[in-house]
């Protein structure tokens, strides 16, 4: 079998997707490489014996490239991806598709009229931890699922994002998009339904009176090596920071299904805790890495149990995300190379973007709740078709 050649956009901090796309001899090869830095084309040109250029356009025009990855800042992807498409080559999006509801439906639009083949990065289908939740509740486990609850602790989160661009809303939108989406995802993903009605609070709590640098400043060589603590002796900030660094959001999914999603930035540790809520019993993930477990309880009723009835181990994985990334890279690979079904889901990517957006304004406008835009049906169905053109 021959090597795809693939093309990638933007070789910063997703540079990891690049890595994992890259399989000399084993289906697929990064060929060429775009970026606006000249170091960085430099050192990437070099890391994967690849022609590496400024404009993303010259990818496109570059017949021998069968796929292009897109790893570039969230407010470039609409532009990117539609260029792509209407190149005809295969493209993968790293989440999140987009920052609006029409950037994500214009990319979803492009991908049905051009017939070219779209895939959007949602890592976390791929990760050990969550395909684990998955199959518990598929084999029954716990009964129903009715009710999901997501703590995100994002530990790092004043170094991750907000000492970028992630900290400007006209670059992302918001936190409760930016990095929800990929928990929204799986919420709609666990519970088998998509959120129809959010609202939201949320606030600027700690990093909003931090040092900021000063515009077109660069950040500090060691910002991400160098982690400090407490939250408040944090330094360096990007010079716009007008996302939240703490939110809060219910959902009411449209199987009936109630969630809820908790995230915030000044934590001490880094993890997800998941609980899921079925009509016969609950599951609950203690750690979301490799060899961490998920406990089930699933008899009573009683009081408080430490031991749960079941207990799962995490599988173990190498890479990225859990093994996530190289999961996701050898799916997109087969789904370049020949179509089909998949995991991943563009339908299921635009629903998180769109509850993240909703679920912004409503934090933003103290709580208002609101309806989740829907989606097109022909867009619904060509794409749950495996994209496949009726």
């Amino acid at each position: 079998m021959e090597d795809l050649r693939i093309g990638v956009v933007g070789l910063g901090l997703r540079r990891s997707v690049a890595a994992a796309v890259h399989r000399p001899g084993k289906g697929a090869v990064v060929a060429a490489v775009a970026d606006l830095d000249p170091e960085v084309r430099r050192c990437e040109g070099e890391a994967f014996d690849a022609y590496a250029v400024e404009d993303y356009r010259r990818l496109l025009d570059d017949d021998k490239l069968d796929a292009v990855v897109i790893a570039t800042p969230d407010d470039t992807h609409e532009a990117i991806a539609c260029d792509a498409l209407r190149a005809g080559k295969a493209v993968f999006v790293e989440k999140p598709l987009g920052i609006t509801v029409e950037s994500c439906d214009t990319i979803l639009r492009t991908a049905y009229e051009t017939g070219t083949r779209l895939y959007v990065g949602h890592n976390m289908r791929h990760m050990g931890v969550v395909r684990l939740m998955r199959d518990i509740i598929a084999r029954g486990d716990i009964g129903e699922p009715k009710t999901v609850w997501v703590r995100h602790f994002v530990g790092y989160g004043g170094d991750y994002y907000f000492k970028d661009w992630h900290a400007d809303r006209t670059r992302t939108t918001g936190l409760l998009l930016q990095k929800a989406a990929h928990d929204i995802d799986v919420v709609h993903w666990l519970a088998g339904g998509y959120a129809q009605r959010v609202n939201a609070l949320g606030d600027l709590m700690v990093h909003g009176d931090l040092p900021r640098r000063e515009p077109d400043t660069p950040r500090p060589a060691n910002w991400l090596k160098e982690y400090e603590w407490p939250p408040t002796a944090r330094r360096d900030l990007h010079h716009v920071v007008d996302v939240e660094d703490v939110s809060v959001l219910n959902m009411q999914l449209d199987n009936g299904v109630i969630a809820a999603y908790q995230q915030c930035h000044f934590t001490p540790d880094y993890w997800r805790n998941y609980t899921v809520i079925g009509t016969e019993g609950r599951l609950e993930n203690f750690g979301d890495g490799p060899g961490d477990v998920i406990k089930v309880w699933n008899t009573g009723p009683s009081g408080y149990r430490a031991e749960p009835d079941i207990t799962y181990r995490v599988p173990d994985a190498a890479g990225s995300h859990g093994g996530g990334d190289q999961r996701i890279m050898t799916e997109f690979l087969r789904f370049a190379r020949e179509g089909g079904a998949t995991d991943t889901s563009p339908v299921a990517a635009r629903m998180s973007v769109a509850a993240g957006v909703m679920a912004t304004r409503s934090l933003r406008e103290g709580g208002t709740p609101y309806d989740v835009p829907p989606l097109a049906r022909e867009l619904i169905a060509y794409f749950d078709g495996g994209q496949v053109a009726g």
